[in-house]
């Protein structure tokens, strides 16, 4: 019988998600796809007043750039 190949070392390091920066883009979705004004989910069956519309949309979108930006760590 022939021997089993010996199991080699993976050189690339594993990637890591930093789960503090995963949720931070999970609620920064959830603002841009609920408050977004004109086509958020929450806009087209309530009526939404724009004075909390645009800063949930821009502070949603802050939290997603914030929470793409060293999503991924090297171990």
């Amino acid at each position: 019988m022939a021997k089993a190949k010996k199991e080699e070392n993976n050189s690339k390091p594993r990637g890591r998600i930093s789960l503090f920066k995963a949720f931070l883009i999970l609620v920064g979705a959830d603002l841009v796809l609920l408050l977004a004004p004109g086509v958020g989910l929450l806009n087209s069956a309530f009526y939404i007043g724009d004075m909390i519309s645009w800063p949930a949309l821009f502070i949603g979108l802050a939290l997603l750039a914030f929470g793409f930006n060293g999503l991924f760590r090297k171990e």
